[in-house]
């Protein structure tokens, strides 16, 4: 087909600014060099940090935060971008190379309609008429699988789910018929059901128009149904690299075989069943428009156990998170912990009430100050909690440092310093500095690549062995489920489906919606992504 985009020797640095010392240079990409055809699709993959998005942004020749591209060539069809200027690089960016980022809600303008937005880049190029412009963007539309395509257009962003937004940027990346799309893990914040969907939009849209891909993911079992060829990339240097089949089915190095044969943590030991530690009874919610979002639930977390709530995006799971912290109170219920009963809002609740209960956040981007040093996000609760201040803080910092494995050399970095995971595991120690009795986690490892997610559940599960520790855990993840739970929820819709026992909730009979929600994880197996969409078709034939 011919090489389309030829990467050589790429490095790129980034400066650090440690308080009260001169800054430093610090080596992301260390001389990668890779070539993606024309028609093809390159999955790269790797933990938090090991420079994917960056090189990802690299063939736009961007440099997000500070980042520099220090060395290399990125060659466009035997041009290298990173020696054009700026008007020769805005030219190429939205018109021959188009981006899809990871949250489509942060992507869009929520003051414009879809439709105009998806269109922009294309009119602003003067690839199309207008006219010409909304007919492309009508059969993308269509192509990606868009309800009610001919209307789509004119909704706005909060007017649809995140999938279909997902799909509406893929869309837009799409308008201009570009050479090449960096899908930098769009599907990773989705639920399995919805996931399923958009990856068969994109898949399905790149064999029909014929585009170029890179494609970022931590997921191997989703970049495996998309790409044609796998890189795997470790702290900026490339792994390993090779077709998808050779990857997955004969790796050749230690740490790509850790990633195919990495297996879900096992649960043997038998928690402590001391009784019920909280207790939701018939609770309700709305938010202020008064529509319930919550109906009638009622579920328990024993003393040392956990509970996994699991669901689709728009299920309620992190309603019911608010509702339990006492961020929104319900409109029905009550709740009770370790046998007395709460009050319903946050403000009415004691210090003790507070520090008992945490929440760690799914968007750890959006629950730090940017401004505040992992000495000072971690230090606050232990003065607020403990009342510990000077030297008998910064050690305690230290060890849940060394706790969630990162190490007190991360001290005096800035959240804008840190990979996605380490800025998840500041987050998780910083709910660990309370010595709560629950820990409400709200999909906390979703942006974490398996292996350092893998060892963060194994951290929460000796943690709470050597503790006593109860955790809520939210995620669509049904592999993390299996791992990690002691009992089941399952929501629809704002209500419970399915409560109970991990091995009684997991079995069958199921009712439709736990059917479907299993039937939707990805397994590491070439093509299973038509097979199950194969078997979509049929049983959507059968009624």
């Amino acid at each position: 087909m011919g090489k389309l985009l030829s990467v050589r020797d790429l490095k790129i640095e980034a400066t650090s600014y440690p308080p009260g010392e001169p800054p430093r240079r610090i080596s992301i990409v260390n001389g990668v060099s890779f070539d993606l055809e024309k028609g093809r699709v390159l999955g790269l993959i790797g933990e938090s940090g090991a420079g994917k998005s960056t090189i990802g942004l690299a063939a736009l020749a961007y440099g997000r935060g500070g980042v520099e591209i220090t060395g290399g060539e990125v060659t466009l069809d035997g041009t290298d971008i990173l020696k054009l200027g700026k008007s020769g690089i805005r030219g190429l960016r939205g018109r021959r190379i188009c981006y899809v980022a990871q949250s489509a809600a942060a992507a869009f303008n929520p003051a414009h309609r879809l439709g105009d937005q998806v269109i922009e880049a294309t009119l602003r190029h003067g690839l199309l008429s207008r006219d010409a412009a909304r007919k492309r963007a009508l059969d993308l539309f269509r192509m990606l699988g868009l309800p009610d395509p001919e209307s789509f257009g004119r909704r706005y962003p909060h007017q649809v789910s995140g999938g279909q937004l997902q799909r509406a940027m893929t869309a837009m990346a799409l308008c201009p018929k570009p050479d090449l799309i960096v899908f930098d893990e769009p599907t990773t914040a989705l639920d399995v059901t919805t996931q399923i969907d958009v990856l068969a939009a994109i898949k399905h849209a790149i064999e029909e128009t014929g585009t170029a891909a890179l494609y970022i993911t931590h997921d191997l079992a989703v970049v495996a149904q998309i790409s044609d060829e796998i890189m795997v990339l470790r702290h900026g240097d490339m792994v390993e690299h090779g077709p998808v089949r050779q990857i997955i089915e004969q790796p050749v190095q230690d740490y790509t075989k850790a990633l195919v044969n990495m297996r879900s943590i096992r649960h043997d030991e038998a928690p402590d069943q001391s009784g019920a530690l909280l207790r939701m009874e018939n609770i309700s919610a709305s938010y202020g428009d008064g529509v319930p979002v919550l109906h009638d639930i009622s579920l328990h977390v024993p003393r040392g156990q956990t509970l996994a709530i699991v669901g689709e995006s728009g299920s309620g799971k992190s309603t019911l998170a608010r509702v339990a912290t006492g961020l929104l109170p319900p409109s029905a219920g009550r709740i009770e912990f370790g046998g007395q009963v709460l009050p319903p809002a946050r403000k009415a609740r004691s210090r003790d009430d507070l520090r008992r209960l945490q929440l760690i956040y799914q968007m750890a981007d959006t629950a730090m100050n940017p401004r505040q040093t992992v000495r000072e996000i971690i230090g606050r609760p232990l003065t607020f909690y403990e009342g510990l201040r000077g030297s008998a803080r910064v050690a305690r910092v230290k060890e849940l440092l060394d706790q969630i494995e990162m190490g007190s050399g991360f001290i005096d970095r800035y959240p804008a310093e840190l990979s996605g995971g380490q800025k998840q595991r500041v987050a998780i120690a910083r709910a660990l500095a309370a010595k709560p009795e629950l820990i409400i986690c709200d999909e906390p490892t979703s942006a974490l690549d398996p292996l350092v997610a893998d060892g963060i559940l194994k951290l929460l599960l000796r943690l709470q062995e050597e503790q006593g520790l109860s955790y809520i855990f939210i995620t669509h993840d049904i592999a993390i489920v299996r791992a990690i739970a002691d009992s089941v929820a399952v929501m629809h819709g704002g209500r419970l489906v399915r409560f109970g026992p991990k091995s009684r909730a997991l079995a069958p009979p199921f009712d439709d919606y736990t059917d479907l929600l299993l039937k939707s994880v990805p397994e590491l197996e070439i093509g299973w992504l038509e097979r199950i969409l194969a078997t979509r078709r049929r049983e959507s034939a059968g009624h």
